[in-house]
C-alpha cells in the first residue's frame, strides 16, 4: 500500500497530516507500506529536539514507512551527512529505519512498480533567508545528478511507473500560473523535466512545491494536502 502527500514543512504540518484522524487509512497500514512526501519534508532542519522528537515519533509510533525526496526547504548540510546506502535499486539517505530520502535521478522497484525519483527546486524567497541558516544553494541539482537520471532513465528505456519531483515541467509551470494567477521564474530543472515529460512512459507524475492541489494534462498532480494512494 503506497500513499503519496505534498510539502509536510516539517513540525508546521507533520502532525495534522498524518495523524490517526486525518489520515485513518493508515490504521491498516504496515512498515511495509508507503507515506511518500513530494519534497519539502523539513524535518531535517536544524537538528533541534523537535526535528528529532517528530522523526522519532514517525519511526515508533506511525505504522508506515516515510519516505521523501527534497524540496527547497530543506537543511543540505545536515542531509547529507547521512551515509548514502542502496535500497530497493536505488540510492538513498536512511534517517532512521523507517524514514527514508529518495536522493536525486534514482529508479526504485517498491511493491513491484518503478518509481523516478529527483528532489530539489529553486526557492521564490531566498532574499529574504541566510545561506547555511534557512537556504541552501544545494536546493539545485547538480550536473552530476542531471546525468545521472538520464543514464538510470536510459536503464530501463525510459519507462517507469511513476515520477515523483518536487517541481515541475515548463509547460506544467505554464498551466500552473495561469491557473492559479501564481508567477515562478523558469530555472534549468524546469527544462530539464521537460524533456523527461516528453520522453519518458509513465503512468502519472507527482509533484509539490506550489500548495494547490489538482490535475494537469498529461497525467501530471500537484500535490499540497491531499493524500492520493497509488494503486
Amino acid at each position: 500500500m503506497i500513499y503519496i502527500t505534498g510539502d509536510i514543512h516539517g513540525t508546521i504540518s507533520i502532525n495534522k497530516r498524518l495523524n490517526s484522524r486525518n489520515f485513518p487509512q493508515q490504521k491498516h497500514m504496515t512498515k511495509d507500506d508507503y507515506v511518500i512526501i513530494a519534497g519539502d519534508f523539513g524535518l531535517l532542519w536544524d537538528d533541534s529536539n523537535e526535528d528529532r522528537y517528530w522523526l522519532k515519533w514517525l519511526d515508533k509510533t506511525k505504522s508506515f514507512t516515510t519516505l521523501f525526496v527534497d524540496g527547497n526547504h530543506e537543511n543540505f548540510d545536515l542531509l547529507e551527512q547521512y551515509p548514502v546506502e542502496s535500497w530497493n535499486g536505488g540510492e538513498v539517505h536512511r534517517i532512521n529505519k523507517s524514514v527514508i530520502h529518495l536522493m536525486r535521478g534514482q529508479v526504485f522497484n517498491i511493491e513491484g512498480q518503478t518509481f523516478f525519483t529527483f528532489g530539489g527546486a529553486a526557492s521564490h524567497d531566498k532574499e529574504y533567508r541566510k545561506e547555511g541558516k534557512s537556504w541552501w544553494s544545494r536546493e539545485m541539482p547538480s550536473q552530476a545528478e542531471y546525468e545521472e537520471g538520464l543514464r538510470n532513465l536510459d536503464k530501463v528505456d525510459w519507462k517507469v511507473d511513476y515520477i515523483i519531483t518536487h517541481t515541475c515541467s515548463t509547460t506544467a509551470l505554464e498551466y500552473i500560473a495561469n491557473c492559479c494567477d501564481l508567477h515562478m521564474d523558469l530555472d534549468e530543472m524546469h527544462p530539464y523535466f521537460q524533456g523527461i515529460e516528453q520522453k519518458a512512459n509513465y503512468k502519472h507524475w507527482y509533484f509539490g512545491h506550489f500548495h494547490h492541489d489538482f490535475e494537469l494534462p498529461n497525467n501530471l498532480r500537484l500535490l499540497y494536502t491531499d493524500m492520493i494512494r497509488i494503486n
